[in-house]
């Protein structure tokens, strides 16, 4: 089996927090929104159809828990879910927390010039409330 191997440009934004049963649960280190990823560890993979029928349900039900953590977190946002791979073509499902108060409320975040950062106190906050999530382990 081959190592997985995470996309620099996904490794240089973002924080690994946990792991579920297929994917890296991954904090975007900008702050202006609260941003997470999920990398299913396989390499080669574009296309959530390029994963079997398993690990598709796998990335459904991660994907699910964490939706539900993020609204437990934050119940008054809206919730963006999106795997776009336009410019980083490795399979990552982002999901995004929206509020009428970020910065680039109502516009995509996509390519937008990000100003404010994690702190490392933040990012151990965001990790240890994970707890909760039962589909996750953290790292």
């Amino acid at each position: 089996m081959t190592d997985f191997v995470l996309d620099t440009r996904l490794a240089n934004d973002s924080i690994l927090l946990a792991r579920g049963p297929l994917s890296q649960l991954r904090l975007m280190k900008a702050a202006d929104c609260v941003w997470f990823l999920l990398v299913p560890e396989q390499n080669d993979v574009s296309e959530i159809t390029q994963l079997s029928e398993s690990e598709q349900f796998n990335l459904w039900k991660e994907s699910q828990a964490l939706s539900e953590w993020l609204l437990r977190q934050y119940p008054e946002c809206k919730l963006n879910i999106a795997a776009i791979g336009n410019v980083v073509s490795q399979l990552h499902v982002h999901h995004v927390v929206r509020f009428p108060t970020d910065p680039f409320w109502p516009a995509p975040i996509w390519g937008q010039k990000m100003s404010r950062f994690h702190s490392e106190e933040q990012v151990e906050a965001i990790r240890s409330g994970l707890s909760d999530c039962s589909k996750f382990i953290l790292v």
